[in-house]
């Protein structure tokens, strides 16, 4: 079809419907204004109010002596990050490390 590069690999009969004015096409899928099951439109889902229990964020305090977070902010100035992002990077990693040990 006209404007929509169809007759390559991959462009299947349902990759060159045509949408019409506000609908988006999805690669393999159509076209993404048919509605799901809940009778809505993915454009119309509140990405507010999605919760990912074990991503949420909760807040700690910890004591640091020093030296330590003067070497912190030196790697993190090298880094070009914050000071929160290279403890939050290597915690993250020193877990993970223990997970696959385990």
């Amino acid at each position: 079809m006209p404007g929509l590069g169809g007759g390559g690999p991959g462009c299947g009969p349902q990759a060159q419907v045509a949408a019409e004015e506000g609908d988006e096409l999805v690669a393999g899928a159509g076209w993404a204004g048919q509605p799901d099951r809940a009778g809505e439109r993915p454009g119309d889902v509140d990405l507010a109010a999605i919760r990912r229990p074990a991503l949420e964020q909760r807040r700690v305090n910890v004591d640091f002596p020093s030296w330590m977070i003067e070497s912190l902010d030196r790697e993190a100035r090298r880094l070009g990050v914050t000071r929160q992002s290279i403890i939050k990077v290597w915690i993250a990693e020193r877990l993970e490390r223990g997970r696959n040990a385990a």
